[in-house]
């Protein structure tokens, strides 16, 4: 690697760091608005959040509109970050779209050959993979028999139920919505990721479907001068990161 390589790379690198050490969770914002452009930004960046299969379960509700946004405010609790942000975005999770998003993946695959695995992925073993059947049955099913093969090899331990579906969704949408949060820092922008807020109104409120699983509400805007409550604090490395 050559000088001008290490320098773009040390460049990148504190770029990067900067956006990471600079982001918090925001408790009050400004009126100032997110710009159209830089908004659409960080949802595109939060689309190429790494995720299971590449199955992307997940969707972004932007709000805006002041009425819908002042009552989805009511439902986060009545949160400071909610109720000062010029915009709402809520991070939902599918766990219902999988079949319809694995014939998407063959559809718009970017290259000219399809390869025959991902073929093969795609169009035989995902449709059994996150099926789960009548009242679960078949994922009951898979279980028994991920049980049996697993005492001789290793084998995928699910997902094998509704619940286990939910998990596996809300894992690669949370990725997504870091991808969001780290990407509205980088443009001087700041958010808030709330998990306080009644499911069941927010879900009526934007008329989410029925299996969409509200991951988060994410305040968006930029920091007031008391938006940032305390010092930035984590536990000891030790304590949570082990070398085996």
């Amino acid at each position: 690697m050559n000088a001008k390589s290490d320098v773009d790379s040390n460049a990148t690198l504190n770029a990067f760091r900067e956006v990471v050490r600079s982001r918090r969770s925001v408790r009050r914002f400004t009126d100032e608005p997110v710009p159209e452009h830089v908004l659409d930004d960080c949802l595109e960046l939060a689309m190429l959040a790494p995720n299971s299969s590449n199955l992307q379960p997940w969707e972004f509700f932007v709000v805006r509109t002041p009425d819908l946004k002042t009552r989805l405010a009511d439902a986060c609790l009545g949160q400071n970050a909610a109720k000062t942000a010029p915009l709402l975005i809520v991070v939902v999770a599918r766990t219902d779209t999988w079949r319809e998003h694995s014939r998407m993946a063959l559809e718009q695959w970017p290259e000219e050959k399809l390869p025959g695995i991902v073929e093969k992925y795609y169009s035989r073993i995902a449709p059994i993979h996150y099926n789960q059947g009548p009242f679960g049955l078949l994922g009951a099913a898979k279980k028994a028999a991920g049980l049996f093969v697993g005492l001789s090899r290793p084998v995928p331990r699910g997902p094998y139920s509704k619940s286990e579906m939910k998990v596996w969704a809300t894992k690669s949408t949370a990725l997504a919505a870091e991808n969001l949060m780290l990407a509205l820092r980088a443009h001087g922008y700041d958010s808030c990721p709330m998990e306080g807020f009644d499911e069941c109104r927010v879900r009526r409120l934007l008329k989410l479907p029925r299996k969409g699983l509200v991951t988060m509400v994410l305040a968006a805007g930029k920091r007031s001068d008391k938006g940032v409550y305390n010092r930035q604090y984590r536990f000891e490395r030790d304590t949570l990161i082990h070398y085996l």
